[in-house]
This record gives structure tokens, sequence and C-alpha cells, in this order.
């Protein structure tokens, strides 16, 4: 069992950057693959990042790329995703996620966070 509690949501304005980080519970999370997820008012939940267990593979949503970077630490257990040059569309619920397969699919993970919002203003 996995517990999953995101931190470091709030208001930026166009430009700026955050860092959001979750922090896991339950000595097994270091074998499961992380994403981020995030989803907007009215919209379905998306992708945007994942990492492997051993944090050698990424992958980033098309429009991340080059401005979002997903990063782990299995000896913290915390996975971080800092965002660069933040945009009004970035605004969002972002959610981390725990699975066993290295996916960018949100069925495929099976722990989630609650959730962090994120603002981004013009």
């Amino acid at each position: 069992q996995v517990q999953l509690v995101e931190s470091g949501g709030g208001l930026v304005q166009a430009g700026g950057s955050l860092r959001l980080s979750c922090a896991a519970s339950g000595r097994t999370f270091s074998s499961y693959a992380a994403g981020w997820f995030r989803q907007a008012p009215g919209k379905e939940r998306e992708f945007v990042a994942a990492i492997t267990w051993r944090g050698d593979l990424t992958s980033y949503a098309d429009s991340v790329k080059g401005r979002f970077t997903i990063s782990r630490d299995n000896a913290k257990n915390t996975v971080d995703l800092q965002m660069n040059s933040l945009k009004p569309d970035d605004t969002a619920v972002y959610y981390c996620a725990a699975g066993r397969l290295f996916r960018v699919v949100a069925s495929r993970y099976d722990y989630w966070g609650q959730g962090t919002q994120v603002t981004v203003s013009s």
C-alpha cells in the first residue's frame, strides 16, 4: 500500500516557476513508477510526466516538454515536478500517482494523491 501527499501548489504569474513535491509512505514506493497528471475544470485528467522506479527514464507530455522536469529521490520517498515558464493553460489540479508500470495512461496507476491546485495568472 502506498499513500501519496502532494504539496507546493499555489498562485503564480505567467512565466514564473513552481516546484511540486509528492511525499510517499510505504516501504515499497521505490519499486513503483511515478507520474504527475493534471485536471483543469471541465476537462479530463491528462498526463504530464512520468518517471521509472529507478529514475533512469522519463516521459513528458508535449505541452510541457522543455519546461517541466520530473525527478525522484527514493531514499526520501519523494517525487518532484519542477515547473518553469508557466502558462495560464497550466492551471489545473495536479495529482501524483504511483504504479507498477511506467505508463502515460492514468488508468495504469494504482495509487493517487489528493491533488494540489496550481493557478497561473496572465
